[in-house]
């Protein structure tokens, strides 16, 4: 089992930047693929961005190519994503999720995933 602590969110002006982390402990070894979500009030869960378990690949959703990096430290367990240039359509709870060790996941989709965290809140002032 794997568990997933997203942290730093909260609330920003629209132009400004936030750093999202996410770290993964519980598992006994092996690095995993991971994306973050997000879900805003009224709306089904969306695919934002996602890298392989090596950090080679990336992928990210049009809404936010050029305004979001993801990127990961493997030695230690964390997956950020670094959110630029912030709009007010940016606001929802963002999730990040893991695959299974060393698997190559259809990232875009929930369902790609076997691991969940609780989210944290991104909040965009416009």
């Amino acid at each position: 089992q794997v568990q997933l602590v997203e942290s730093g969110g909260g609330l920003v002006q629209a132009g400004g930047s936030l750093r999202l982390s996410c770290t993964a402990s519980g598992r006994a070894g092996g690095y995993y693929p991971m994306g973050w979500f997000r879900q805003a009030p009224g709306k089904e869960r969306e695919f934002a961005a996602a890298i392989s378990w090596s950090g080679g690949s990336t992928y990210y959703a049009d809404s936010v190519k050029g305004r979001f990096t993801i990127s990961r430290a493997n030695a230690e367990n964390t997956v950020y994503l670094q959110m630029n240039s912030l709009k007010p359509e940016d606001t929802a709870v963002y999730m990040c999720a893991a695959a299974g060790a060393y698997s190559s996941p259809y990232v875009y989709a929930p369902n790609g995933y076997d691991y969940w965290g609780q989210g944290t809140q991104v909040t965009v002032s416009s």
